[in-house]
């Protein structure tokens, strides 16, 4: 009985490590990164197209939290097909680190040096796909949000323009994260 149990405490490690839910740590670090993000628009907005701050401060409070929200599930999305890619990538140098670190452990057997291969082959590609994931997914929102307000709602109101771009900007990066490729 006390076999099963450690055995069934790795079944769980892994699953959690491929499925897909984000850690807490993760969620948050998402949740921040998204949250400053959306309010970058609220100082385009209102320094540059001359919108008033408390005039407009619903239509910024609601963009603002839609945005937040999904640029959060893009991140997530994004996070979770690049997982995988990267630890695949990946796996080659960890199996030579690991190899150096349990070469001079003898008494160190297979199993265990695989189970510490798949461990930090699980942590590297966590690490980088969330970077990546973060990175990318601003990138392509900011540059998304300046093509649309400054050239095509160029010619609309403030207020349709801060709408549009904002919400089409957030569409699209999270359709794009929801792709396989």
């Amino acid at each position: 009985m006390s076999n099963k149990r450690p055995a069934a405490l790795d079944e769980d490690s892994l699953l959690q490590d491929f499925s897909r839910n984000v850690t807490t740590k993760s969620y948050a670090l998402f949740f921040g990164n998204a949250a400053v993000v959306s309010a970058i628009p609220l100082w385009l907005f209102w320094r540059i197209h001359q919108m008033d701050i408390t005039s407009y401060f619903i239509h910024f409070i609601i963009g603002t939290a839609i945005s937040t929200y999904f640029l959060n599930s893009a991140y997530q999305n994004m996070k979770f097909i690049l997982k995988h890619k990267i630890a695949q990538k990946r796996e080659e140098a960890v199996n030579r680190e690991i190899t150096k670190l349990f070469a001079n452990d003898k008494s160190a057997n297979k199993k265990d040096k695989d189970d510490r291969v798949l461990q930090r082959k699980n942590e590297v590609a966590d690490l980088e796909a969330t970077t990546f994931s973060i990175f990318y997914n601003n990138a392509f929102y900011l540059v998304c949000l300046i093509v649309l307000s400054f050239f095509v709602f160029k010619n609309f109101s403030p207020t349709v323009n801060y709408l549009f771009s904002v919400g089409l900007s957030t569409a699209i990066v999270f359709l794009f994260s929801t792709g396989e490729k």
